[in-house]
């Protein structure tokens, strides 16, 4: 894959008095799994929509490796709608190969293809099944690989992971993640912050038609770090309640989560902490992105 940077750029959008999206701005990097999280009406599938095409922005750009996106480009998008938009009386290979052929591939390939992908989302056993027949969690697998099934450069999935169990949800995640290892551009959506979490590459948080924090998983973690610390020893620790510069979030004999007002501080108290006892742990407690969103969307 060598399609580059999606690229949102300015974008707004309104309805009558009502703006919906305000100079919305952020990359989905090839290769990565970048993950759109916001409440509902937040603005996060209209922006998608606006990627692909389906609404018109009243400002700003959308770009692939620096390049406007035009009709032909988006033909090598992939997306899953958070409705699900496919035929319940159709049987699911047969569906999935239509939609191959719709993309161009003739229909031995289209079926290999199919085949490989409903069989790797766990669906093998089902594909003559019509979809009506399946469970919704099935349903939405199927859903997954309508749209994969023409090797999209760039994925676009809103709630991909909705209505699915704890062992599907494994299983679409290792399919997004082996197609971020390929190079596609992967956004997606969810209410599920533990899953985002987990898996993304990099977080948007949109609240309100703005948004509120991007960038790489991590470094939003550091930078909404407060500085807290956690401490796991052998002796008790109540001390630390006396400790100058030290406020204690959470306490229970040897273990404590504690606050400090300079990094001078935290090692202060590593030093009392050994000469009184072995010290298992001691480290820096980072949010999550729980914590980190309730913060930013304040």
């Amino acid at each position: 894959m060598t399609s580059g940077t999606l690229q949102l750029t300015g974008i707004t959008k309104s309805y009558g008095t009502r703006r919906v999206l305000d100079d919305v701005t952020f990359p989905v990097a090839a290769g990565h799994l970048t993950g759109f999280v916001g409440g509902n009406g937040a603005g996060k599938t209209t922006t998608m929509r606006i990627v692909l095409g389906l609404l018109a922005s009243d400002g700003g750009s959308v770009t692939l490796g620096g390049t406007p996106l035009t009709p032909e480009a988006r033909r090598q998008f992939g997306y899953m709608p958070e409705e699900r938009g496919l035929y319940p009386k159709m049987k699911v290979l047969e569906q999935v190969v239509y939609l191959a052929r719709l993309h161009g591939f003739n229909k031995t390939d289209a079926t290999t293809r199919a085949t490989a992908l409903l069989e790797e989302l766990g669906l093998g056993e089902r594909l003559n099944d019509n979809l009506e027949a399946l469970s919704l969690g099935n349903q939405q697998r199927a859903q997954i690989a309508a749209s994969l099934v023409h090797d999209p450069e760039v994925l676009i999935l809103d709630e991909p992971f909705s209505g699915l169990d704890p062992l599907a949800v494994e299983t679409v995640a290792g399919v997004l993640q082996e197609r971020a290892a390929r190079g596609v551009s992967v956004l997606f959506s969810s209410h599920q912050l533990d899953v985002v979490e987990r898996l993304c590459d990099d977080l948007v948080i949109i609240a309100g038609g703005t948004i509120r924090a991007a960038g790489p998983r991590d470094q939003l973690r550091e930078q909404h770090s407060a500085p807290r610390w956690e401490l796991e020893s052998s002796g008790d620790v109540g001390w630390l309640r006396e400790e100058p510069g030290v406020s204690v979030v959470d306490f229970d004999g040897g273990n404590a989560v504690f606050d400090v007002d300079e990094p001078a501080t935290a090692q202060r108290v590593l030093r009392r902490a050994l000469d009184g006892a072995e010290v298992s742990r001691f480290a820096p407690q980072h949010p999550s992105l729980s914590q980190i969103f309730k913060e930013v969307i304040q």
